[in-house]
Formats: C-alpha cells, structure tokens, sequence
C-alpha cells in the first residue's frame, strides 16, 4: 500500500472536471500536500514549463489528469492538437517523473485507445487487437503512450508507473460547451434549452444504434484515489460501470428526465463514433477493490439539477 498522507502529490489537471473530484477524494484519503500546476501557469506541452512544475512541486506522487480532451466534434477538427499535446503532456511528465525519483506515476489513458471492432466488454487484453475508431483514434493512441512509456521504464529503470482507463464520464461540473462537450451534457443541454424555449424537436448525432459506458465523475475519482493507494503493477486496468445503453435509449432518457417530450430526429450524415463500448471492470475489484456505487440514473439527474442551476451563469 502507498501511504499518501505523507506525500507530495503532483495532479495534473487538478482543476478540471474530473481532477476537483480527485482532489476532495485525496483529502478524505488523508493527502494534505496537493500540488496543482494550474494551466494559466504552466503549459505542460511546453518543456520549461515542464521542468519548472518539479521544481515548484518537488513531488513524490504524480498524477497526471490533464488532457486536451472532447467529443467527435472536436476531435475530428483537431486531430493534430489533440495528439500532439496529450503525447507531449504524458512524454515529457512521466520522463521527468523518472528523472526526479518519483515514488509512483499514475497515468490516466482513456476507452478511446481500444481497437475500433473491440469485443463487447473490452477486457485489457484486447488493447493492441486493432486500430482505434477513426474520429478519435489520434487522441486515443497519444494517451496510449503512456501505457507503452509506463511499462518501458518500469523494464528498463524500475520506475512505478501504473495505466487506468476510463469510460466516458459524467456528473456535475461537466463541460457543455457545444462545441467541445461530450455526449451526456450535449444531450443534457439540448433537452433543457428545447424545453425553456418550448421547441417541439431536437437533433441529434448519428443514427442513435451506437452504445457507451458512462461512470460517474465521483466515482472515477474514487478510483484513481484507491489505485494510488493500493496498485503497483504494470498492467492496465479498466474503471467503468460496467453497464451499457444505446445513445437512442440515452436520449430518450434524458429526455425523460428533462421534461423533453417533442420529436427526437436523428442525422444520420453524422458519425456514430465507436460502435460499441462496455468495459470489462473485473481486474479493477480484483486488483484494488473499486466498483461502481452511483446508479446511472441517479447520476443523471444528479448531472441535469447542477445544469439547470448554473446554466444561466456558463452562458452569461
């Protein structure tokens, strides 16, 4: 076990959607020395940025969350960012992780790395079985990286790194940004701003026959937190749910749950992304006891009240 109430943390990414969940968890788990290089301080693309996060930090433990990150929209407008940043990110962190003596390096990957025809659930060991779907496969392979990086310098200089992954989260705080935000606060926002303004139909992404995982951002905190504590070896590990809905059953979810109740019409001359996605999260409960506690449902609504209560001031 890795005692980190004695530690310095380095979290990336610590004041993003999933990385205030992060940082509360490893308060409760007893870290009082968080360390959070803010982006507006230091661009960890940037090299001496870089170098300058140790050397303010002088960290222990780091754990590294940020990502240049979005739904299909972004992704395929801006494949080149979003490999060449998230590559440069992890690279440049987990070398001077290594060069710094940091105790342990956790690496936050993402479902997007597996192969685009995965079967259903995806267990770790398919990750090299293919190539992953194509809207989203540059990001996905950059985040790759750091399992390949991770395994490399724990052959090679006994460097503790380990590799989770993560399905598509959600809850309050998400980004709904049009423009960027995934699946769940899109269709969140397109539900609430149809009902506000008393449209009787929406448009939506692709032909709805697609399916996803979604974990609870609390709950995907909760999991980083116990993998730090308690996982030190060299395999990725999956952190989902477990469960799996089509983007049409989603829909008619949120639907429900917002009030929406006109005409729901699909553009199918937009892609669906993945075909399918459902994790294997066995290796998770086995290896450091995590499983899901937030029912979906439950999360939704949870996800819907904190939009509707800070809507105006996002949009203002």
């Amino acid at each position: 076990m890795t005692n980190i109430s004695n530690k310095r943390i380095m979290l990336t990414g610590g004041h993003g959607f999933l990385g205030r969940y992060v940082v509360q968890h490893l308060q409760t788990a007893g870290a009082g020395n968080i360390f959070i290089p803010a982006h507006r301080d230091y661009n960890l693309v940037h090299q001496p940025d870089v170098f300058r996060a140790f050397a303010d930090g002088q960290p222990d433990i780091v754990i590294h969350l940020a990502a240049k990150v979005g739904g299909i929209g972004i992704n395929r407008e801006k494949p080149g960012e979003f490999f060449y940043d998230n590559l440069m990110m992890g690279a440049q962190l987990m070398e001077q992780a290594r060069r710094h003596s940091v105790q342990k390096f956790v690496s936050i990957g993402t479902v997007c790395a597996y192969p685009k025809f995965t079967p259903v659930p995806f267990k770790e060991d398919d990750l090299w079985a293919g190539y992953p779907e194509e809207t989203n496969a540059p990001y996905g392979l950059a985040k790759k990286m750091l399992l390949v990086q991770g395994q490399a310098y724990r052959q090679q200089y006994g460097f503790n790194a380990i590799y989770l992954l993560p399905v598509n989260l959600y809850g309050p705080g998400d980004n709904f940004d049009p423009r960027s935000s995934h699946v769940i606060p899109a269709l969140i926002k397109k539900c609430v701003d149809a009902v506000e303004r008393g449209d009787t139909q929406i448009v939506a992404w692709g032909s709805g026959s697609a399916s996803r995982e979604f974990l609870y951002v609390e709950d995907a905190a909760r999991a980083i937190v116990l993998a730090t504590q308690h996982y030190s070896d060299p395999d990725p590990v999956n952190i989902g749910s477990g469960m799996e809905i089509t983007i049409r059953d989603l829909l008619e979810l949120i639907a429900e749950l917002t009030g929406f109740t006109g005409d729901i019409v699909w553009d199918t001359t937009k892609p669906d992304g993945q075909p399918r996605r459902s994790l294997d999260t066995r290796r998770a409960a086995e290896r450091f006891g995590f499983t899901a506690q937030t029912g979906f449902r439950e999360g939704l609504r949870r996800t819907i009240a904190w939009y509707r209560e800070h809507r105006q001031s996002m949009e203002g």
